[in-house]
């Protein structure tokens, strides 16, 4: 029996990089995947992997930014799973690297709701769901 099985694990940033393969290494384990990202090129990529690993996923095309879907997906995991036993909070952006005083107004709004709002309000979507066992991990 494989470590995670019959856990169900969502993943942000799941596209690429770090998201891609920690997704790809919990579905190897035997976690279901919800498998969040912005790019469904690159999650059907995943998906592709996940199958030839004898793993399973739910591919989510989602821009966390838009906060009402991010409370939409707490509620469509409950009627689902009824649980959630594994969150990676991995989707982020670095925004402009110059000093404070430089960065555009619009720019640094992006980086606060990616990289904080959203997480809180994916968090606060999902904590009922996650019970005992919380592994939460915040990557940007």
């Amino acid at each position: 029996m494989k470590s995670l099985e019959g856990k169900i694990a969502l993943v942000t940033g799941a596209s690429r990089g770090i998201g891609y393969h920690c997704a790809l290494t919990l579905a190897k384990a035997g976690a279901h995947v919800i498998a969040i990202a912005r790019t469904v090129g690159g999650l059907e990529e995943l998906d592709d992997e996940i199958q030839q690993a004898g793993g399973s996923a739910t591919l989510v095309p989602l821009d966390l930014t838009d906060f009402d879907a991010i409370d939409r997906l707490g509620a469509s995991i409950h009627e689902r799973w009824g649980k959630l036993d594994i969150l990676v909070s991995n989707a982020g952006v670095l925004g402009d690297l110059s000093p404070l005083e430089h960065m555009d107004p619009k720019a640094f709004d992006k980086v606060m709701k990616l990289n904080v709002t959203a997480n809180y309000r994916l968090m606060r979507s999902t904590s009922g769901l996650l019970g005992k066992l919380k592994m939460l991990v915040q990557s940007s």
